[in-house]
This record gives structure tokens, sequence and C-alpha cells, in this order.
């Protein structure tokens, strides 16, 4: 695990010293990759497409955020700020499956930018309802020793320790989806179907980040695969309080890494959806697909974890609940689709009184 990645340093440009033994980086470096990005877009849309007016306010937001990064040591003094491995995947994930979705709906002629609107759209209310979520399951855990308003709200947004639930996004972002489909007049299943993939591709990027900060670790494991984590991690305090540990141990004990399991899980779920999307004989196919899958590959996971107890006096974690629930609204979707006439051109998901781009 490595829950930080490293840490920018604020007060010098191209200082490579590492900060209390992590790896550590001027701030000036950023601006490499800050120069290809537009290099990269001058090239795609000046070059290409010759100068517009429009690009103005690009260019010049360029211009200041570059300018802000060199002038940043002139006052941030010796400070640093940390990169969480948590985080950088939550954001991978969110470009990854971004793009892939966008090149997808270009691919088979659909506007890209409704998928990023979507994506914006979805992933911040995903990411509250997966907290909300989080909240409900462990708010004793979270709000144990937090102090008056500002300590309990630091609490519940305090997203850097870790502490979000996969459902608890699916179910928000959910409603989310169909307000975006509503408001833009678009089919939910033909949108749906289009960035299933991609969401997938996404959650294997957060699980990396699982992995990476120690959260949703997995129980004890003889395999030759099995991991330890550190003392002072997250699975490590919870075995030393549940007395599985004895005080003072190097590491904890040889655990399943079900964090990797649900990344392969999420790459082969993303493969698989990705290549039945391009023969689909009906709008929703790959969505039940999707929903009939994942709940199952979850519910198997989900014995190997070691971070969730039973609920409703039974051996099954809330995500296994939540799975079976998810299974049956898939199976009434088979059903609902199975039902309609097969298609060898599907409509274009563009919204009414539009064209999709040639």
């Amino acid at each position: 695990m490595r829950q930080t990645l490293l840490r920018i340093r604020l007060g010098e440009l191209w200082s490579l010293e590492p900060v209390n033994n992590v790896t550590a980086i001027g701030i000036g470096y950023l601006l490499v990759p800050w120069m290809l990005i537009g290099l990269w877009w001058g090239w795609r849309y000046i070059v290409r497409s010759g100068w517009k007016p429009e690009y103005i306010s690009s260019v010049v937001t360029w211009a200041i955020v570059g300018l802000v990064i060199f002038m940043t040591p002139s006052v941030a003094g010796d400070r640093s700020i940390p990169i969480f491995g948590y985080g950088f995947m939550m954001f991978c994930g969110f470009a990854a499956g971004g793009w892939t979705a966008g090149r997808r709906a270009q691919k088979y002629g659909y506007d890209p930018n409704l998928i990023w609107d979507l994506a914006i759209w979805v992933f911040f209310s995903g990411i509250i309802g997966a907290r909300l979520l989080y909240l409900i399951q462990y708010g004793d855990r979270v709000f144990a020793g937090a102090q008056g308003i500002g300590g309990l709200l630091f609490a519940a947004i305090n997203l850097p320790d870790g502490g979000l639930i996969f459902y608890g996004g699916v179910i928000v972002g959910t409603v989310a989806f169909f307000a975006f489909c509503r408001r833009r007049q678009i089919g939910p299943l033909e949108l749906s179907d289009l960035a299933v993939p991609s969401v997938f591709l996404g959650m294997a990027f957060g699980r990396f980040g699982c992995f990476l900060n120690g959260c949703c670790y997995g129980d004890r494991c003889t395999l030759p695969w099995a991991v330890t984590f550190p003392e002072g991690s997250v699975p490590y305090l919870a075995l030393l309080n549940r007395g599985f540990l004895e005080v003072g141990a190097a590491a904890s004990l040889p655990l399943h890494p079900t964090q990797l399991y649900s990344v392969i899980n999420g790459l082969a779920l993303a493969a698989l959806t990705s290549a039945i999307y391009a023969t689909r004989p009906r709008h929703g196919i790959v969505t039940a697909i999707a929903l009939t899958l994942y709940p199952l590959t979850r519910i198997i996971i989900e014995f190997l974890r070691g971070d969730e107890m039973g609920q409703m006096g039974t051996a099954l974690t809330i995500s296994q609940w939540i799975s079976m629930g998810v299974l049956l609204f898939g199976a009434v979707l088979w059903f609902v689709i199975s039902g309609k006439p097969r298609s060898n051109k599907l409509k274009s998901i563009m919204p009414k009184g539009r064209s999709a781009p040639a």
C-alpha cells in the first residue's frame, strides 16, 4: 500500500528532496505536463483547424495557470502538499472512463461532449452517494472523537482516509443519470449501454486506489499471493482492535488482496461489455449484462473480504444484500428487453431535434 504517492514542494521549482521519507518533487515539474498539454491542444485545434476567436479564453487560461505554477515558490515558503494514492486513482478512473466513453461515442456517431457532461454529472453525485452510504454504515467509526460542528463536518468529508461504498455511488449516481437523461431527452438504456464499459474501467482504477489506501481489505489468506499491510494501516489497526494481532507486530496477517480481485473483475467486465456493445441487438442488453454479472462477482468477492460483517442477523454483508437486489433488477430488465424485437440498426442517442455528428 502507499497512501501518499508523493508530495509536491510548493516552495521550490525543481527540488527532488524527499519530505519525511516520502518522495517529493518541486512544483516546477508540473510545468512539464502543462506545457505538453498546451502543445497538444495547440496542434489539435489551432494548427489543424486554424485560429478562431473563441480560442482566446483557453489560451489565456493556460498561460495564467502556467504563470501561477511558476510564481508559487515566491509566496508558498517551505510548504508541501500530499498526493494521495486513493484520490489520484479516483481521478485516473474518471479520466480513463470519460475518455474511453467519449471515444466510443465518437466511433458510433454520437456527440462526445454529451458523454463528458454525463461523466461530470454522475461522478460527483456518485461520490456523494458513496460517501453517504459509508457514513450510514460506519458513522460511529467516522465520527468517533469528532468535536463540534467543524469536527463533524471535517470527518464527514475526509475522503483522503478512504470511506466510499461503491453501491452508494451507484444508487445516487443512477438517480443523477436518469435526471440527466430526462433533461437532455435521451433514452436511458441507449446511453447506459454506451457508458457501462467505461464505468467498469473507472471502477478498476478506483479499486486499485483502495489497495494503495489499505481499505476494502480481505480475510486471512494462505495462498502464495496473499498480502500484508504495514503497522498503522487500516487492516493492521482493524486486526489489532479485534485481537487478531499482538501489539508491536511488524505487519498484518496475510490477507486476500480483494482490492486487486476487484481490479481484475472491473477490467474483465469492461472488456466484455465493450465487446458486446459493438454487436448488441437491442438497447439495454449491455446494461442488463452488467446488472447481472457485476452483482454475482461482487457477492463472491465479498465472501473473501474481512472488513465487513454480516447484517440483519445473517452472514451476508450489506453489499451482498444490495447485490441481490441489483441482480433481481437485472433479471427483470432481461425479461423486459427479451420481449422487444431485434434491431440490426439502433437509433442514435442524440436528443430529439438534433442529428448525430458525421
